[in-house]
């Protein structure tokens, strides 16, 4: 609208209208604009505000709207400055003064938390379907190679032979438990802000439960204030996507040295990595190192909006502007994220024979070794310095645990028997039988509750 009319006597500066346009990342919501128009002119008509034929003319100019920007032939202007305007001024254009009706017992405040509220429960939605997606390639990449064993590491080191797949499906935890704090966030993004005018509410008999069930949400705001000034649906879901971010970067990360030379666990598909400029022998996983990066481009965003929303005082302000752009970014780095990691994950081929080596070799026994002397009555803290002392030995004398005679096992302790040679790395695997252990048993159990998970949300 004009700004020569009402208020103001004086247009806005060329600068500030520069400085304060959105449609450039805004006309993204020209969708959930509109639904939220259609459902309250449909209200609005109900409780007798307007006509039902003034409604019914708003609601197929809307939709006109609608079919002209999906084909492209609504041209976007940054002097009328948001995605709102240009649907009112095309709704005049289309239907004359009737459009100014639409506007009744709805303000901008409550407008634009609406459409942000449609945004973030499609998006959250979209991101839970990828989620499941990438788990069932997980938990298929498990099942295929669930009886190779491979060293489990901690600080980088080899530690204790596990099973692949239980390695794997630790990833699957952990994206559940993202999926878990997304569907906990569109519980709270599940809430209809329309109704609340810009600040105080509105002096109408509305129908707010019939907007919410038109939109598909399942509660209204109880607290006007609060439903047109808080963005804590944001934050929660930019909280929520810079964890998995994170999740994705450590799978990220493990791509990366297990497809090195030095590793040699895991082959990239070709379709996911890429050449060099200068040496034609290398096959690089920028994918991989890429998701790396734009993990901290969400942690980013998130810092972003705390910062935006810290220090703000009831109700809307317009710093508030800047909450779409890094959400808007978020929510497009999670999603072809995940879409690629889905592919990569599905595409990734293992090297059985240098994992199998991996978890046999080495000192990736000692521990068993000890629980082996606990089992013979000494307490473990003596059984650990012993077993100690003994890798100490085998370093020295260029063995394995494996390599060492029951004499050599003799000299750090007489508890020590023939039984010792039948700790092998699948007896070391098969031991860990407790709930959430790496046994075949149980990683059985893990992969069965898995599949049953992205089986009964596919």
């Amino acid at each position: 609208m004009s700004r020569l009319r009402g208020r103001f006597k004086k247009a806005a500066d060329d600068l500030v209208n520069d400085y304060t346009v959105s449609i450039g990342f805004d006309g993204r919501l020209y969708r959930h604009d509109i639904q939220g128009s259609i459902a309250h002119a449909k209200m609005l008509a109900l409780q007798g505000i307007i006509s039902q034929e003034d409604s019914d003319l708003i609601v197929k100019g809307l939709t006109s709207i609608q079919k002209e920007i999906e084909k492209g032939k609504l041209e976007f202007k940054t002097e009328l400055e948001d995605i709102h305007m240009h649907i009112e001024s095309r709704l005049f254009e289309l239907i004359g003064d009737t459009a100014g009706k639409l506007h009744t017992a709805r303000s901008r405040n409550d407008q634009v938390a609406l459409d942000l509220r449609l945004y973030a429960r499609e998006t959250i939605l979209l991101t839970l379907w990828k989620l499941r997606t990438l788990q069932k390639a997980i938990v298929d990449q498990a099942e295929e190679y669930k009886e190779v064993i491979m060293p489990a590491y901690t600080h980088l080191q080899r530690a204790q032979p596990v099973l692949l797949a239980h390695h794997l499906l630790a990833y699957f935890e952990m994206f559940n438990r993202d999926a878990e704090r997304f569907y906990d966030c569109v519980r709270r993004v599940d809430v209809l802000p329309l109704g609340s005018g810009a600040v105080t509410g509105a002096p109408y008999p509305l129908d707010r439960g019939f907007v919410a069930r038109e939109l598909g949400f399942s509660r209204v705001s109880e607290n006007s204030l609060d439903a047109v000034s808080d963005r804590d649906f944001v934050i929660e879901f930019q909280a929520a996507a810079s964890i998995t971010m994170m999740h994705l970067s450590r799978l990220a990360e493990e791509m990366v040295l297990w497809s090195s030379t030095e590793f040699g666990f895991l082959e990239l598909d070709d379709a996911y990595t890429t050449g060099s400029s200068l040496m034609p022998q290398k096959k690089n996983p920028d994918v991989a190192e890429l998701a790396r990066g734009k993990t901290g481009r969400v942690y980013g965003n998130l810092v972003g909006i705390l910062t935006v929303m810290k220090g703000l005082p009831l109700a809307y302000n317009r710093d508030m502007q800047e909450d779409k752009e890094s959400f808007f970014d978020t929510s497009d780095t999670l999603l072809n994220t995940l879409n690629v990691f889905v592919g990569m994950v599905q595409t990734m081929r293992f090297n059985v024979e240098c994992l199998q080596r991996g978890g046999h070799e080495g000192h990736m026994l000692a521990t068993d070794i000890a629980d082996y002397l606990v089992s013979k009555g000494l307490p473990f803290r003596e059984a650990h310095e012993i077993v100690g002392g003994l890798v100490c030995h085998v370093v020295g004398q260029g063995k394995n645990l494996q390599e060492l005679s029951l004499e050599e096992y003799h000299s750090f302790s007489p508890v020590f028997d023939d039984d010792v040679y039948s700790i092998t790395a699948d007896s070391a695997v098969a031991a860990r039988n407790a709930i959430g252990g790496t046994s075949p048993d149980q990683v059985e159990v893990q992969l069965a509750r898995a599949r049953a998970i992205v089986e009964n949300e596919s």
